[in-house]
């Protein structure tokens, strides 16, 4: 217990969270003692990434197989220019620690695989979508499905963002959402903004997740259009046959 205890340093660095009603050191204790993956270090990851090492979670996991391109820096708040070239993991895992030393990190430089998977996410207690693609989502989804982690999903285009919480045996989970992929193409649209607040949300859910308190959008959508700058939630129905969490799964 004396690993996870708040130090003086947390009391200073957490105060004006921990003055939060119904947080408190309570609360930052929990997110001192949790382990999230992040996995996918592009828009969504970089900024989720940032704001859990913020927050004080105290394991973050960072997968990526990817190296830093110039054409990511529009959205990709971890890197810089003088980047380009590096593995993603390693170098958002250098940068975590320097923006809060007293966080673990644990980098894979990965292709996140049916066969590799569960391994990743196993023993960790929330897992957020970090990913650009709906095969790697897929994956994501059932290992976290047969490990019982909650899997925060977030997905965006343009200035369009969605996001929901999947709690295994409690909501529907990602195949239930989504039966078939509809990846239509590799680089689409994207303005930075978009990403960078569909990832608040989903460290948004993970706090609260995490620590016990408030709601949560498990069994809803949130859309969200930054054009018109409208919002919607959407009940999701559970699929009794989905063939990842549902009655008759293989």
């Amino acid at each position: 217990m004396e690993r996870f205890s708040l130090t003086k340093n947390d009391l200073i660095r957490y105060g004006r969270q921990i003055s939060y009603p119904g947080f408190g050191e309570e609360g930052q204790n929990k997110l001192k003692k949790s382990h999230v993956v992040v996995a996918g270090l592009g828009g969504l990851g970089c900024p989720a990434a940032v704001n859990l090492a913020c927050a004080g979670v105290g394991h973050i996991t960072l997968v990526d197989c990817d190296f830093v391109e110039l054409s990511n820096l529009n959205r990709q708040i971890l890197y810089c220019e003088e980047d380009v070239g590096e593995k993603k993991p390693f170098l958002a895992a250098r940068k975590l620690t320097k923006l809060n030393p007293s966080i673990e990190t644990t980098p894979l430089f990965v292709r996140l695989t049916k066969e590799n998977a569960r391994n990743i996410v196993k023993g960790a207690n929330a897992v957020l979508d970090g990913m650009d693609n709906f095969e790697a989502r897929f994956i994501l989804n059932s290992a976290c499905v047969a490990e019982g982690i909650p899997f925060i999903h977030a997905g965006v285009q343009g200035l369009l963002g969605e996001i929901t919480t999947i709690i295994p045996g409690k909501t529907p989970c990602f195949a239930c959402i989504f039966p078939e992929a509809t990846d239509k193409q590799e680089a689409f649209p994207v303005f930075g903004v978009t990403p960078a607040l569909m990832a608040a949300l989903q460290v948004t859910e993970t706090i609260k997740l995490l620590t016990g308190f408030g709601s949560l959008l498990n069994g809803k959508m949130l859309y969200f259009d930054g054009e018109s700058m409208k919002s919607i939630l959407v009940d999701l129905i559970k699929n009794p046959k989905c063939k990842v969490c549902g009655d008759n799964k293989s």
